[in-house]
Parts: C-alpha cells; structure tokens; sequence
C-alpha cells in the first residue's frame, strides 16, 4: 500500500455536486470577476472567523503584501517574523520594501518566540507577524501585549490554520489585520491559487480592496498605485463549498493526530509534535522529529509512504536572504529542528489502515 503525502481527490468528491451547477450558472453568465459568491464567501468566512471584515484576494502572498500595506509599512521598515516559516511571509516584506527581522521559535512548537521578538524591537520596527505554524495558533497574548507596548502593528500569517482555536480566539481574528492562503493543500483550500485578508478595522479593509483593484474603488478612477490581487468567483465557489465541511475535516484531522500519537509513541528516537496549552490545532501538516532525517525520509519514500519538510532552511539562511548576513547559531532551534522535522501524510480522509502503513514504515527505517 502506497500512502499519498495529501490526497485532494477525495475532498473535490465530496463538494463536486454543490459547485457543478453554480459553475455552470457562471459560465452562462461570463461573472467571473466579483459577484454574488464572492460577497458571499467573503461574508460566511468573516462570521467563521470572527472578524467584520474579510477581503478576498488573489493568494496568500498577496495577501500579506496588501495588508503589510493596509497598515502604513514603508520601505526601511522592520517586521518581526519567525526563522521557521514559508518564505512568503518575509518575500511579501520584501515586496513593500521593508526589511524582515527573523527570529528563533520555541523548541516545543516550534512557534514563534515571544522573549525573543521583544529582544528584537528597534526604533524601526512597524509590525510583528507571528505564524500560525502547523494548523496551531502562536502565542498570540504576549505577543500583542509587547506590540500595544511598542505600539507595534500585529499581523498575523493564518495561512496553516483556518479553523485553529487558541484560548483567545480563532485564528485570523486575534490581530490587527491577518492574512490567509487558500491554496488547494491548505485545510480550507480553493482549486487553484486563492487568499484572504481579515479584520476589524474597516478602514485596513476598504484599503486593502483599493488597493487590489489597482487602487480603484469606482472604475477607471484610481486613487493609488496598487496591484490586481481578486478573488475570483470560480474560487469563492470552491470556498464555500468547502466552508460548510471545513469543521468537519479538521475535527478528521484531530482523530488522526491522536491516532498517530498512539501508533508513533514507542518508536525509539520519534519525537511528537506538542499543542499548545488552550489551543484547538487543526494539524495542517504532521510534523514530527527524528534523527538522520534525510535517510528515514528517503526510506519512507522508497516504501511507498509521502512525507515532506516543513521547512528545510531557515528563511534568513535561503539565498534569497543570503544579503542580511544572517550568521549561523543565530537561531538555533529553528537551524536544529531543520535537519529533523520530517512532515508525515496528513488530510482529513486518511484512514487508520493508511496510517498503520505509515508508522509501520517509520518503525522500520528507525529500528
């Protein structure tokens, strides 16, 4: 038995029927750009999450640069981010010109450190942009306490946890303004590139659409200099569609986390990824940790078992940010955990026989 890393297939199955018909009424009607289930997802999304406000937009790295934006980042700007995260939290910095300040993560979560973004506070710091890693909230109350002390902007990357619950909320509703991806592997994920920008500020959001409208709100009239970032019907179609099994898939997810738990607990040299105390994960990806990683990846793989990496160099030591000089041992858990985190299959339709497969394999490239 082979066991995919994440199976798609089975999730466009399920909601196949509830998109054919509006697919075809678009079609017919050529309302692609917009329209009714765009104002719709927009709406369902923003009573999900909490907010007054969400803003569909092209992708989730769109989605970042429109609400670093939104809230006044200039170039010369530091926005304080976590060394362990996708590069489209820095890239989409690195787009308004600002300067992105890595820091370490915890060793037990591997979330973003609070000790260390308050250490990393300068006269130049705008913002703060903790990542939701993994499917689990970071630790989002000391984190806006030091920023209403700096009087810092939080914006939150909810790329890898829609549905995650931390004991102060959702999140995408726990900052200023957050920003989401809906690529099709995320848990709430559309057919093709899409994202979303969230919050209770009513003036971020009316920017953040100007702004994604090549800084138009009436035709032809153009108020700044912006890009051209829609969502596009076809894919708020997916969306909602989605939505309504969103709480469903994740409460999937949950089941098979506590079963790898049980399956993976005496393997020797595996070590379990930890939730957070009031946290809800929604387990995005499957991360565990394990010595001389690159041969067990490579047994898995020839075993017929997927896995991934999440991520396997630090942002601040990718050559895209090879200019910042960051120096090794700068972050030292988010460089160790590099070399051990080893990503296993995880999606909402896995069954206990897949997962018996997997922890079989891993048993076995480690005893």
């Amino acid at each position: 038995m082979t066991v995919p890393f994440l199976d798609l297939a089975a999730q466009q199955a399920e909601i196949v029927d509830d998109v054919l018909p509006v697919w075809r009424r678009q079609l017919a009607s050529a309302a692609f750009i917009g329209g009714p289930e765009v104002d719709a997802f927009e709406q369902e999304y923003a009573d999900y999450i909490g907010v007054q406000h969400v803003v569909g937009v092209s992708n989730g790295t769109d989605a970042l640069e429109l609400a670093y934006r939104a809230i006044g980042v200039e170039p010369g700007d530091e926005i304080i981010m976590p060394a362990n995260t996708f590069i489209a939290t820095a890239e989409a910095a690195s787009r308004v010109g600002a300067v992105p300040v890595f820091v370490d993560v915890d060793d037990d979560f591997l979330l973003i450190d609070p000790d260390a973004v308050a250490a990393a506070v300068t006269p130049r710091t705008r913002a703060i942009a903790p990542v939701h890693l993994f499917g689990q909230t970071a630790p989002m109350e000391p984190i806006i306490a030091l920023a209403e002390r700096h009087g810092l902007v939080v914006v939150e990357d909810a790329a890898q946890s829609q549905g995650a619950v931390s004991a102060a909320g959702r999140a995408g509703a726990l900052g200023t303004v957050a920003a989401t991806s809906f690529y099709p592997g995320k848990n709430l994920g559309a057919a093709g590139d899409a994202g979303a920008v969230m919050t209770d500020d009513a003036g971020i959001a009316a920017i953040v659409r100007n702004l994604g409208a090549h800084g138009s709100s009436v035709k032809y009239v153009h108020d700044r200099i912006g890009v051209n970032a829609r969502l596009d019907a076809v894919q708020a179609t997916v969306l909602r569609a989605k939505l309504r099994r969103l709480d469903g898939w994740n409460a999937a997810r949950r089941g098979a986390a506590d079963r790898y738990a049980d399956l993976l607990l005496d393997i020797p040299g595996v070590r379990l990824p930890a939730v957070r105390p009031g946290n809800e994960d929604v387990w995005h990806v499957y991360v565990v940790r394990v010595d001389d990683r690159d041969r067990v990846m490579a047994e898995l793989g020839a075993a017929g078992i997927g896995v991934g990496i999440h991520y396997p160099t630090p942002v601040p030591f990718t050559e895209a940010y090879a200019g910042l000089g960051a120096a090794r041992g700068a972050f030292p858990v988010a460089e160790a955990a590099a070399g051990a985190i080893l990503s296993l299959p995880m999606f909402p339709h896995l069954t206990e026989s897949q997962q018996g497969r997997v922890a079989a394999a891993l048993r076995a490239a480690l005893t």
